[in-house]
């Protein structure tokens, strides 16, 4: 059993220790192991902190055997992106110019996790301010995706979705912006929750009034991922715009004929404006029907805004102009030419630009809600191509013959609910033929969050692929 303990969900490596089946050292062990062996081809982790993670186990243990554990992520191993600071511990934002950067201060997040009593593997790779869809930066070798290893992992969180997909912990803390806790959940076939704006606490962050980044959970399960988000939920009277209100349990819908009965879905391959692979359409479709099946009433419609590119465009590239533009000044070999390239964008708009992009961020809300009150969920694929060359620059320049803007182009379908601050969730729903996964997504409306966790669960449940890994990292049998 110990050898395998790595493969277990967090769900069930936690009802082990409860059961004193096995001790959080031997569970570590196992993982770091599987760690050393693939790790080095995956490249999934900027730094690792297998010392910590072995101290943390040792104190795990104690409490396991005297009953007294911390709550449900006590004993399990963890990782947190390298976007997030952690007191003591290396945090290179993906930047030479935080290259040996040591915070002394957690972030909310990572106190939160640190407080769980979970290991602590270390911190996953990420590009540079988590500006792209890719894990490529500087400072650390490209993450790759563990289904084709000459393939991107995605992006922003990369090596999250990697480490995950990989066996390295059973689920990890991510990061999403404009979809990048869910491009890489999709890419790498693992599930990737996005919660609610404002579910779990940003700081310290230098956006608090205008952000559209959202911490949440990348897990093999629908359940892991709700269990990370039970630790990381909370208000947080430094983040001015957390949830001052607890979030309900995640609770499994029981086993029913037809569990989903009554709810209403709404489903769209292409928000009715957007290219999408005729593969991943089909693969995402059987989904669909699948829901049909467990019950749903499922109407396929356009979710009723306009395309909002051009205005996402005006608040992403403002956004690293102003964050990162006097450093890209200040030393410009130590910027990607990608984010140049988002830095000379944003520059380039004015206030007034800026303000009526706002405006319309504003209107894309009016409309979400709109759609909500007429529906449960909104299903679409999550990404519209599968996973593409690891190696920058190298990625198609089309969608199913159609054009697309290279830095923010492929997440059209996932941006539009960090717009929102509407909670989505990226579910592996099937493979290409390429042997690469697909996602499916389905976003739900205001503070469903749980909702939006259970009608997943069901669907995953159906689908029955949790126990598929990647042939190349395949389990020694």
């Amino acid at each position: 059993m110990g050898s395998q303990l790595w493969s277990r969900s967090a769900t069930e490596l936690g009802g082990m220790i409860r059961a004193r089946e096995v001790l959080p050292s031997e569970i570590l062990e196992s993982v770091l192991a599987r760690m050393d062996e693939h790790d080095p081809t995956v490249h999934a982790f900027i730094t690792r902190t297998d010392d910590l993670a072995r101290v943390q186990a040792a104190a795990a243990d104690d409490r396991a055997k005297h009953g007294d554990l911390n709550g449900p992520m006590d004993g399990i191993p963890y990782s947190i992106k390298d976007l997030v600071r952690t007191a003591g511990i290396r945090t290179t934002m993906g930047s030479k110019f935080f290259t040996d950067n040591v915070p002394d201060e957690d972030s909310a997040a990572a106190a939160r996790l640190r407080s769980s009593g979970g290991l602590l593997l270390g911190k996953t790779n990420a590009p540079n301010a988590g500006h792209k869809d890719m894990t490529d930066n500087l400072v650390a070798e490209t993450t790759l995706n563990p289904w084709k290893l000459d393939r991107t992992s995605g992006g922003s969180s990369g090596g999250a979705a990697a480490a995950v997909a990989s066996g390295f912990g059973p689920f990890a803390q991510g990061g999403d912006g404009a979809g990048s806790i869910r491009i890489p959940a999709a890419l790498c076939g693992v599930v990737g929750f996005k919660p609610s704006f404002g579910r779990v606490s940003l700081y310290p962050y230098r956006e608090y009034w205008s952000h559209r980044t959202h911490w949440g959970s990348i897990a093999r399960t629908v359940a892991d991922a709700a269990m990370m988000l039970s630790v990381l939920a909370g208000p947080d009277e430094r983040d001015a715009g957390t949830i001052d209100a607890p979030l309900d349990p995640f609770v499994r819908l029981p086993e029913a004929d037809r569990p989903l009965a009554g709810l209403k879905v709404r489903w769209s391959p292409d928000m009715g404006y957007g290219p999408v692979e005729t593969e991943v359409v089909e693969i995402v479709q059987h989904a669909v029907h699948l829901l049909g099946d467990l019950g749903c009433v499922v109407e396929e419609a356009s979710p009723g805004w306009e395309n909002p590119s051009e205005f996402h465009r005006v608040l992403w590239s403002t956004s690293m102009a102003a964050g990162f533009g006097d450093m890209a000044d200040e030393h410009p070999d130590w910027i990607e030419s990608t984010l140049h390239a988002l830095i000379d964008a944003g520059r380039k708009y004015s206030a007034v630009d800026l303000r009526r992009a706002e405006a319309k961020r504003g209107a894309l809300y009016a409309k979400s809600v709109e759609m909500f009150e007429a529906v449960d969920f909104f299903v679409s694929p999550a990404m519209p191509i599968e996973a593409w060359s690891a190696i920058p620059g190298r990625g198609q320049t089309e969608i199913a013959g159609q054009a697309f803007d290279q830095t923010l182009g492929r997440a059209y379908l996932l941006y539009p609910f960090n717009l929102t601050g509407q909670p989505s969730i990226s579910l592996p729903c099937g493979w290409t033929k390429a042997g690469l996964p697909v996602g499916i997504q389905i976003a739900g409306g205001w503070h469903k969050d749980i909702p939006v966790l259970q009608i997943a669960e069901v669907l995953e449940r159906t689908l029955g692929l949790g126990e598929r890994w990647p042939d190349l990292l395949h389990p020694k049998r």
